[in-house]
């Protein structure tokens, strides 16, 4: 896989993940997620904060370690877009296999045009129905679980 098209997929995701405290208690991708949006502002100040301040403190002679300390803060965005681009395309397993194609057929009795999964269903389209399903159903399916 290329790595601009787990760059993609990673913010793909990112976009597409519904961002509901519940889905936190199953799924890493709520923290991963929130940490990611945050670490996208973030990171490249302090990373700028950081450099600065070695340069400014111990000369220009640290230059090579503040270019590593600003290179190590500017990664911590990617490192968590390239996790959740590489868990978008990962194979889901057989129990949210059938809980997805569980949570389609709810979708559609309701009258909601909604695709159940095929037979090489990704944590991507999970996320889609997730997030169709978050923005459909009452909050009494969601607190069953």
């Amino acid at each position: 896989m290329n790595l601009l098209t787990l760059f993609a997929d990673g913010r793909r995701y990112m976009k597409t993940w519904p961002m509901v405290r519940q889905l936190g208690l199953y799924f890493p991708e709520y923290r991963v997620v929130k940490a990611t949006q945050l670490t996208i502002i973030v990171m490249p100040i302090l990373g700028l904060i950081a450099a600065a301040s070695q340069l400014y403190v111990l000369g220009w002679d640290f230059l090579p370690q503040a270019i590593t300390i600003l290179l190590f803060f500017i990664s911590l965005p990617i490192q968590g877009l390239l996790w959740l681009g590489w868990r978008a395309r990962h194979p889901l397993p057989l129990s949210l296999f059938d809980w997805g194609n569980q949570l389609s057929s709810t979708l559609t009795e309701m009258g909601i045009a909604c695709q159940p999964l095929g037979a090489r269903a990704c944590y991507l389209d999970m996320a889609a129905i997730l997030k169709l399903a978050f923005e459909r159903l009452d909050r009494s399916y969601w607190d069953e679980l």
